[in-house]
């Protein structure tokens, strides 16, 4: 599909679920990788079975919401592989469900430190790098705050922050070559199959809504759209939103 071979790519959240998809799709294709998570575990089980794909990969236990924390990933990555390509900020957590009048200062600052202000850190860290490479940033929103869904307050707002300063982004940074869009994906992971059996009611609303009547593989649709945004042959697009709903393909 995409060469990636000697190339570096960062994926939070790396080690489960939507991040290990996007992961596996970049390992295939010769990409060295740098995941992280909060759990060493399932980041090392992560690395095992990414390195059985043929991939080079270091893992980090980061807490995105600490600009030191991100910096030493940044600066570790460096010394490793000497170079960063790609910057995927996936990582988030959110009390989803939780309806807003419900949230607590606490809850909502769950959304914000650990999507938009890891965002930021990690952009700001992987600037200078990626202005050597010309590098690509993809960053992921969600059609939570695209569509205002229920239940999503704190984590419709982080997203659709992400979004913003993805664009500012965009345009501050396409003078030095850097690509930056945001993916909005409905993927079925681990997460999701919670929230399905916590909130079927919602998750009929929202299965309703898609064209093809399923979620997002996130391996053969997300990571695969991941691995295009990151090649040349997409060295054109930047300051997009691309939402992918059930497998049904780019729609700016």
């Amino acid at each position: 599909m995409a060469d990636m071979t000697g190339k570096t790519v960062i994926i939070t959240g790396g080690g489960k679920g939507l991040g290990f998809g996007i992961a596996r799709a970049f390992a295939k294709e010769g990409a060295n990788l740098v995941i992280t998570g909060r759990t060493a575990a399932t980041l090392e089980k992560a690395k095992a079975e990414l390195e059985a794909l043929g991939a080079q990969v270091i893992y980090f236990t980061a807490d995105g919401a600490e600009e030191d924390a991100v910096n030493s990933v940044v600066a570790q990555t460096i010394e490793k592989y000497g170079r960063i390509d790609v910057l995927i900020n996936n990582a988030q957590a959110s009390k989803s469900g939780l309806m807003l009048e419900e949230h607590t200062k606490k809850d909502f600052d769950l959304a914000i430190n650990s999507g938009l202000y890891a965002t930021f850190f990690y952009m700001k860290a992987c600037f200078p790098h990626l202005k050597e490479t010309k590098g690509v940033i993809i960053n992921f929103a969600s059609g939570a705050g695209l569509n205002g869904r229920l239940g999503q307050s704190s984590y419709a707002a982080a997203k659709e922050g992400i979004r913003g300063l993805s664009r500012v982004a965009a345009t501050e940074w396409g003078p030095y070559d850097i690509n930056v869009n945001v993916v909005c994906p409905l993927a079925m992971t681990p997460g999701l199959e919670k929230w399905r059996d916590e909130y079927p009611k919602l998750y009929e609303q929202t299965i309703q809504g898609i064209p093809l009547g399923r979620f997002a593989d996130p391996e053969k649709d997300i990571g695969k759209v991941c691995v295009f945004l990151a090649s040349e042959d997409a060295a054109y697009i930047t300051g997009e939103t691309i939402t992918l709903q059930g497998g049904s393909g780019l729609r700016p």
